[in-house]
């Protein structure tokens, strides 16, 4: 059956013969495999316009043909009968060529290792290249196998394993370094993040003190107008309870207890609002300053000393001495005139008990009204400088005036009633 093969199979394409045509040399191929070598020899050919010359591939005798070609050519038909009949018999189909269609891809080439057709043999890709039938080409490669094994010697085999320990080796070594530079990158930017939280920190420390100063500021002031409502209030309180009185001498001693009062709300001056100036605005500083510091100096970047004064007031020099002498000649001054009048007090309530203490309730709300304007001259000269020593002195003297208005109303009234006591018994 294999030899019937080789009989039924074209010498050009190496396929079962497909549409075979005789020459008059007898010799048969298949009409596509003509029609390709008379194109080739038609290229190169000086015959006769009217002749078409044709080399046979087998014998190489030149054939002329008529001016129709290869379809002149007389068909085999007992060939073509008997390829059919040996088709019909059931035989594997070989697989096509897919460059070529319907060409059986039955050589197989021994330089590219593949099967093709035969027109890759002749006109395609591969000419010129060695070939081979597929059946003998698997006998002489049946072997190969276990050759090409003998070649994996044991000393390969160790060169591959030791090869491949120590690229593990190198892996693991380059993958600690990696986890180093990891680690320094998280230690590098923990550093950053340390250094500007402290920076951040210093930053709110400076506002802190400007919240201090702005509190030393308007605190007193604040407080000091609170206690003024406190006291409106409680005086127009006291107003509807006088006219409740229904004693002469009590009805006139509260009358003249709340006219004092009235009169030391009333004539007590009322604080200026200081206009502040805050200098350097952090806004202002950061992009000044910190827009251009670098991630190598950012450990020298700036900290502001933020300021909070009045404006166009200075809080230097002779200012700073003069409230300082102010204040000392203030407790002098204010320690010797109370004194005094503590004195004369005690002399009068011993000569004239009850003239005694009228008296002396009217020295101490004068004293009240004397204390109050010794604090407004001596506090008037750091009035505009917004410190917390303007603030102080003024404070001090209202509480101390408001201290002595209290104790001369206290006083007063103890005197009277241990008076009145002793002219009943």
């Amino acid at each position: 059956m294999d030899n019937l093969e080789e009989d039924l199979t074209c010498s050009v394409c190496y396929s079962l013969f497909n549409d075979p045509r005789v020459l008059p040399c007898s010799h048969t191929f298949c009409k596509g495999c003509l029609e390709n070598v008379l194109q080739v020899s038609s290229n190169f050919s000086i015959w006769r316009p009217l002749r078409l010359p044709l080399k046979c591939p087998n014998c190489r005798s030149v054939v002329e043909l008529p001016p129709n070609g290869v379809d002149a050519l007389p068909i085999n038909v007992c060939l073509r009968a008997i390829i059919e009949k040996y088709q019909r018999d059931g035989q594997p189909r070989v697989p096509a060529c897919l460059e070529h269609p319907r060409q059986p891809l039955n050589v197989y080439c021994v330089q590219d290792c593949k099967l093709i057709c035969g027109f890759c043999l002749t006109i395609g890709q591969h000419q010129g290249h060695t070939i081979d039938d597929l059946q003998t080409a698997y006998i002489k490669e049946r072997d190969t196998p276990a050759k090409l094994v003998e070649c994996l010697t044991d000393r390969r085999w160790e060169e591959v394993c030791t090869l491949v320990e120590r690229l593990e080796q190198e892996k693991a070594r380059y993958e600690g370094l990696v986890r180093q530079d990891r680690e320094a990158v998280v230690q590098f930017f923990q550093g950053l993040e340390r250094l500007l939280a402290h920076k951040k920190e210093l930053f709110m420390k400076a506002l802190d003190g400007v919240n201090v100063r702005l509190a030393c500021t308007y605190d007193p002031l604040i407080e000091k107008l609170k206690e003024m409502k406190e006291e409106q209030l409680d005086l127009i309180s006291v107003s509807s309870c006088v006219g409740e009185e229904e004693s002469p001498l009590g009805f006139l001693e509260k009358v003249h207890h709340l006219r004092e009062r009235v009169n030391t709300l009333t004539q007590t001056a009322l604080p200026e609002v200081p206009l502040l100036h805050i200098s350097p605005r952090a806004g202002d500083f950061l992009g000044e300053h910190w827009a251009n510091v670098t991630i190598g100096r950012l450990e020298d970047g700036p900290i502001p000393k933020i300021s909070c004064s009045v404006k166009g007031c200075s809080t230097k020099g002779a200012p700073l001495s003069t409230s300082g002498q102010a204040w000392f000649w203030f407790q002098s001054s204010t320690a010797a005139v109370f004194l005094l009048m503590l004195l004369l007090l005690l002399l009068l309530l011993w000569f004239n008990p009850v003239g005694g203490a009228s008296l002396g309730f009217s020295i101490l709300s004068q004293i009240s009204q004397t204390v109050k304007s010794l604090v407004a001259e001596l506090t008037f000269p750091l009035r505009g400088s917004g410190t917390f020593l303007y603030c102080m002195l003024r404070d001090l003297g209202l509480k101390f005036s408001s201290y002595i208005s209290a104790l001369g109303e206290s006083t007063y009234q103890h005197m009277a009633f241990f008076f009145k006591t002793i002219q009943l018994c």
